[in-house]
């Protein structure tokens, strides 16, 4: 496991794209919906773990984006979407994995 610390994110609201930046020098850019679908909460974990999707978009739905994001901790991101959902913890671990082995 890597041991780097975030040193910036960067919610790219309007190209839809989750940005952190490791103090190591390795940036990870993440689409917002798969981040949305990748939530690792109990409720969506257990949609996957049944063969179906934690989210997906809707007719008719404004695009997904981020409402608010913070700090959970000193491990991890906290984000509010707009389509309500917001208790998936996204550890740092974990969002790095995502981008260094998509």
């Amino acid at each position: 496991m890597n041991d780097s610390a975030v040193v910036d994110v960067v919610i790219d609201r309007e190209l839809g794209h989750l940005e952190i930046s490791f103090d190591d020098g390795f940036v990870c850019r993440l689409p917002l919906d798969f981040v949305r679908q990748a939530c690792p909460c109990a409720a969506c974990r257990g949609q996957r773990d049944a063969g179906r999707d934690a989210w997906e978009p809707r007719a008719g739905a404004p695009a997904l984006t981020v409402n608010a994001a913070e700090f959970a901790g000193a491990w991890g991101l906290s984000i509010r979407w707009n389509d309500g959902h917001d208790t998936g913890i996204y550890p740092w671990a974990s969002l790095r994995r995502w981008a260094e082995h998509p």
